[in-house]
């Protein structure tokens, strides 16, 4: 998986001010990334998951997760925000790192849950979190999520 996130799937420094808005960016960046064919399913995929029960983390970290035939093949989209956002979290805390998943419907047992354990096992160790928060660099931001997915 050592090049599984792509430099041009993480978006720094993004205005988005509210995580409605954050959805609605991971959504359409997923059309425009070729990895879904339709903003509108993916966002209707993140919704019907966030509905579920908190996707933020903890220390300002979030891992929302669509799962849909509109998606097409897996991927990881990385937004890092300029202001924390409120976002139903473990820690009660707002988020300003946002590690999405995007998993085929026909995937979810297999790649998503593969995915979602390895994003939140790099999520336990301070020096991913320390990493992720030390640069706007999107090429070292794919590469410490790549080198975590590959531990």
């Amino acid at each position: 998986m050592s090049d599984f996130v792509k430099e041009s799937a993480v978006f720094v420094d993004s205005p988005a001010a509210s995580r409605e808005e954050v959805l609605q960016l991971l959504s359409d960046e997923a059309v425009a990334l070729g990895y879904a064919e339709d903003a509108a399913a993916v966002r209707a995929a993140f919704d019907a998951r966030e509905d579920m029960g908190a996707t933020g983390m903890q220390d300002g970290f979030a891992i929302p997760h669509a799962k849909s035939d509109a998606i097409k093949e897996p991927g990881v989209v990385v937004v890092k925000l300029q202001k924390p956002v409120d976002w139903p979290s473990f820690d009660d805390k707002p988020v300003d790192v946002v590690i999405s998943l995007l998993v085929p419907d026909g995937e979810a047992g297999t790649t998503h849950i593969k995915l979602l354990s390895k994003v939140a096992v790099m999520l336990m160790r301070e020096e991913f979190r320390d990493a992720m928060r030390e640069t706007n660099d999107a090429a070292k931001i794919a590469e410490v999520i790549n080198d975590g997915l590959d531990d």
